[in-house]
């Protein structure tokens, strides 16, 4: 049973996210705000947090900050404003995933196991393909679902390694952003192009900082993993 920890300032909402996931088969833990969140983590980590951005004493965006700076835990975001660069800065603080509210309990269920099963390695019986992809000093571990440069490993979320697995996956193939997005979340999942973006911005930024930079960009379709 997958655990949960669901922070937000409001307990109704708390309740309401609480119920919803409790009702999928997950295991739930509540904090009422970042600080208390970070405190929860320390003592023992969940599976995924489900972080609102707007809190009183430790806001959502930091809180992500310092949670990344453990470690790749997954992490969907909640806000009550629906600006894009909103967005887009929680999405580049590390965040795998962006509700706005108001939102549909369902649809938070459905993302939050859309998000766990990209962070889940497969099962070594069912996994048909390799258990690694590696190119020009880049190695993907599929089965650790861990990303290194010669010896050096480079911390992805869970959103990053899949989208970065898509492309590595076909070197040379042109994608769509659409393909992408049907390849890292699942067919029939929208998501804003600069959304897109700005996972394909931060992975960039990260191999640079290695002094790699594979992923190519074809204007006006997408993108490609050059090796």
């Amino acid at each position: 049973m997958p655990d949960v920890l669901v922070v937000d300032d409001d307990p109704h909402l708390r309740e309401v996210v609480s119920y919803a996931l409790s009702r999928a088969g997950f295991g739930v833990r509540t904090a009422r705000d970042g600080l208390e969140a970070l405190r929860e983590v320390d003592r023992k980590a969940p599976d995924l947090v489900v972080l609102d951005v707007l809190m009183p004493e430790l806001d959502g965006l930091e809180t992500c900050r310092r949670l990344r700076a453990k470690g790749r835990l997954p992490i969907v975001f909640l806000s009550s404003r629906d600006e894009e660069i909103d967005r887009v800065l929680g999405l580049e603080m590390g965040g795998d995933d962006y509700l706005t509210k108001p939102f549909s309990p369902r649809e938070l269920v459905a993302r939050v196991k859309a998000v766990l099963r990209r962070a889940a390695p497969p099962a070594d019986e069912a996994a048909p393909g390799p258990a690694a992809l590696e190119a020009g000093g880049l190695r993907l571990d599929l089965v650790g679902h861990r990303c290194f440069v010669g010896a050096a490993e480079v911390p992805l979320t869970v959103t990053e390694f899949a989208i970065l697995e898509a492309l590595m996956a076909r070197p040379g193939r042109a994608f769509t952003r659409e393909d992408l997005v049907d390849r890292a979340y699942g067919e029939g999942h929208h998501l804003a192009d600069r959304t897109l973006d700005s996972h394909i911005r931060r992975i960039r930024h990260k191999l640079r900082e290695h002094g790699l930079d594979p992923i190519e960009t074809v204007h006006g379709l997408g993108y490609r993993f050059g090796g």
